[in-house]
Order: structure tokens, then sequence, then C-alpha cells
């Protein structure tokens, strides 16, 4: 569902904004769409790094082991190639 709002900007803003993204051309709604996502993610990265800064995890760095990750191979005999 696509819900619509109205926002209220400046002159300036405006001009640039029909320069970038003209409303005719409905690109208008896509591009304030875009910069509101990107601006609504941001702040969610800065919020979450203050948290991080405030409690950190851990005083020291992980070392993550990739192989305790992975599945252990068993170990298969190789096969000698006839010629």
């Amino acid at each position: 569902m696509i819900r619509q709002i109205i926002v209220e900007v400046d002159e300036g803003t405006a001009q640039e904004l029909e320069r970038i993204a003209p409303s005719r051309a409905r690109k208008r709604s896509e591009f304030v769409r875009r910069a509101l996502r990107q601006a609504l993610d941001a702040e969610v990265e800065r919020r979450m790094a203050d948290a991080y800064r405030r409690q950190p995890d851990n005083a020291e760095p992980e070392v993550i082991d990739p192989e305790a990750w992975e599945p252990k191979r068993p170990a298969t005999p190789r096969r000698r190639r006839h010629r």
C-alpha cells in the first residue's frame, strides 16, 4: 500500500527538484521515495552505531574462524588413474 504525504519545501529546493526529477515524467515521486529511504536507512545506521559506542558487544574484537562454521569433509582416498 502506498500512502500519500504532503511535504513543503522552499522555492529553491522545489526548482532544483523540478530540474533533476521533473513531475511530468513521474520521476519526482521515485526520486523523493529513494531519497527518503536513503535518509531513513542512514538514520537507523547512525542510531545503531551510537548504541554500539555506548555499549559495545565486547571490549576485545572477535576473531572469526571460518573453519568453525564449515562442516568437516571426510577424507576420501584418491583413486589412481589408469593409463
